[in-house]
């Protein structure tokens, strides 16, 4: 029902806004600050992307928790595809999640509705060889009266 809500109430306030603003200041400057930020984002997001990435790797390389950077990652991605839709609000929300503080922030509140879990990694240690066989239990009394195969009577 969330969902339904979100997809309802977004793109009237997009409406909204498009209607106000461009009465504003005409439909030519409208068009153009929506390709201009959508530009300007993409921007923003490839280069604060490649910086999440690096950090990503630098957990992973010291067996760290590689939670807050996939995490940063994810919203990052998230603001691109706002930003790339057309609109004033969703501009401002993906905006908003390209300042590290804020991202921080709603990380910090996911933090307390999800569970997360850690893992610790490393070298593997090191085990003594193990020599897989297969074996098949003989009853002493019946192997004592017949040969065993391996020799000739």
């Amino acid at each position: 029902m969330r969902l339904f809500l979100l997809f309802l109430i977004v793109p009237l306030i997009e409406i909204a806004l498009f209607v106000q603003i461009g009465g504003a200041i005409g439909l030519g400057w409208t068009l153009a600050i929506v390709v201009i930020t959508a530009v300007i984002g993409t921007i923003l997001v490839r280069s604060q992307g490649i910086a999440v990435l690096n950090r990503l790797r630098g957990s992973l390389d010291k067996y760290h928790d590689p939670t807050e950077p996939l995490v940063h990652g994810a919203m990052i991605l998230f603001s691109g595809a706002l930003l790339l839709t057309p609109g004033f609000f969703t501009d401002a929300v993906g905006f908003a999640l390209l300042v590290s503080p804020v991202r921080s922030f709603l990380f910090e509140r996911l933090r307390y509705n999800i569970r997360i879990r850690t893992a610790q990694g490393g070298p593997a240690p090191q085990q003594p060889d193990v020599i897989d066989g297969e074996y098949q239990e003989v009853d002493p009394d019946s192997a004592a009266q017949r040969p065993s195969g391996w020799t000739r009577h």
